[in-house]
């Protein structure tokens, strides 16, 4: 089955923010589109607000004025759900709530034909329970788009327990004909990207509450050095607290209370507090006029050393190598297990471990460990952290030695598994979980989070570019420093290691 054509009508109930750009992306893709409201005036009110965001466009010159006024003549407000009765497809996008979704599609289908298919644009209810009700449920499909609809790339196209898998390439088809980038994926809680983001912003608000740095220094790491569009604690601040812990508290009681998903009492607080981030004008930062956005943690300058000693693999950090060099370090080369070495330091990419734990264990002294990088070659931010006890003339070695190579240093106190490394193995590890679950593919799984949230590479291709066995290590130690369920790795993660396989194999 392939694409609607054009000739389709579509429907779209709820002129919300969503509805409306669901609505407009579909009108501008050529479709006839009837957007209904139980609100009087509402839909109307929708597409008037369009008229003048696609207005500002054409100011812009980004848009022709004969294409804002083809997509107007096709959106057309109705005042009830009779009007849609020719419609080829309707799309829920009215409140989270399961009954009223519920009773609408009943409704449709006594109004619509066996052909009209029907979707749902939630974003964290069951499409199987939204079905349950229908005489034919499997017409009913998620078709979730991400706000604003407009803009956003991805939409995830959700097959439920009773879903024709024909109708679903269908809408697949359908989403990439609008310029979407869809994805295929089960109706499990949260599908993929509100189920695989969770350890983004969970290990963020965690490093907070245990003093591990402050929150402008958290959001420069994963910005500065894990090439996230953002960090944690700007990005809730954007969603807003109450939708964000709303949604965590949503996956975390679908998936009957799994540690991994635990809610945090850093954002309830601020939540409690009706400190919900820019909309209401603090959250974890202060959106006044008068505040000033404090910045990140920098460590001083220290002395430029002028020769380093390389023994063995950095790993992951092996492209710091070339930078050092392209700053006229020397870079004196040994065997060993991939330790870097300046005068009494010794500088390691973190495997999980505290540094206090390393030290001890591996017989190293002054101990420096490096956080993981997405490119250490453009990355303009490193975070790093220490044993107690290091010397300090050590220390400012080490220092030393990273901002030669032009990196601002951030220290951490000794936490396992520091800031982006502690983020990326969770991001791959959940991801790994949902494909070995047959919620989605490797391929849909980091499409969606590279389209939807705008992630720097997939988790599992990033997982296969630093190694799925150093992924592995990393969480093994991560759960035994904590001795906790939120850190136990993925079956398929062992079983992929195992067979020396990657996760996109």
């Amino acid at each position: 089955m392939s694409a609607l054509n054009l000739n389709a009508r579509i429907g779209v109930i709820g002129a919300g923010a969503m509805g409306a750009g669901i609505a407009q992306v579909a009108a501008q893709a050529g479709h006839q589109v009837l957007l209904l409201d139980n609100r009087p005036g509402a839909a109307a009110q929708a597409i008037d607000n369009i008229d003048r965001q696609l207005g500002k466009r054409v100011e812009n010159g980004k848009l022709a004025a004969e294409a804002r006024d083809a997509t107007l003549a096709r959106l057309h407000p109705v005042e009830s759900a009779q009007a849609l009765a020719d419609c080829s497809l309707i799309i829920e996008a009215i409140a989270e709530n399961l009954e009223a979704k519920r009773a609408l599609f009943v409704q449709l289908e006594s109004l619509c034909s066996a052909q009209c298919v029907f979707a749902s644009n939630t974003s964290s209810l069951s499409i199987t329970a939204i079905a349950a009700p229908l005489k034919h449920p499997h017409r009913l499909l998620g078709l979730h788009f991400f706000n604003p609809a407009p803009v956003m790339a991805l939409v995830e196209v959700v097959c439920g327990v009773a879903s024709d898998p024909a109708l679903a390439d269908c809408l697949y088809d359908t989403a990439k004909a609008w310029g979407k980038k869809p994805v295929h994926t089960r109706s499990t809680p949260g599908f993929i990207v509100n189920r695989v983001a969770r350890p983004f912003y969970a290990e963020s608000l965690r490093l907070l509450q245990e003093g591990a740095a402050d929150c402008p220094t958290l959001d420069a790491l994963l910005r500065e050095t894990g090439g996230f569009a953002m960090g944690a604690f700007e990005l809730t601040d954007l969603i807003g607290h109450d939708v964000n812990y709303a949604v965590t508290c949503s996956v975390f009681d679908a998936y009957y209370g799994d540690p991994r998903f635990q809610p945090s009492l850093a954002q309830k607080a601020l939540v409690d507090a009706g400190r919900l981030g820019r909309k209401s004008g603090q959250g974890f930062y202060c959106y006044s006029e008068q505040a000033e956005r404090p910045g990140p943690s920098t460590l001083p300058d220290a002395p430029a050393p002028q020769t380093c000693v390389v023994e063995g693999d950095l790993g992951a950090a092996q492209p710091l190598l070339s930078r050092l060099q392209d700053q006229g370090v020397k870079v004196i080369r040994r065997d060993g297990g991939g330790l870097l070495r300046v005068g009494d330091a010794v500088l390691a990419l973190s495997d999980g471990r505290m540094a206090c734990q390393r030290a001890q264990e591996d017989g190293l002294r002054n101990l420096i460990l490096l956080d993981l990088a997405f490119d250490y070659r453009q990355a303009t931010r490193i975070g790093i952290s220490c044993a107690a006890g290091i010397d300090p003339q050590a220390f400012e070695q080490g220092v030393g030695l990273l901002q030669r190579a032009g990196l601002h240093v951030s220290l951490l106190s000794d936490t396992p598994a520091l800031a982006v490394l502690r983020t990326v193995t969770m991001l791959a590890n959940e991801a790994a979980d949902t494909l070995l679950q047959g919620v989605a593919s490797a391929a849909d799984i980091d499409l969606a989070m590279r389209a939807g949230v705008n992630y720097p590479q997939g988790p599992l291709a990033w997982a296969d570019a630093i190694g799925p066995a150093y992924v592995l290590r990393v969480l093994h130690n991560l759960q035994a420093t904590y001795g906790e369920d939120r850190y136990r790795t993925s079956l398929l993660l062992r079983r992929r290691v195992a067979e020396g396989r990657t996760l996109h194999d």
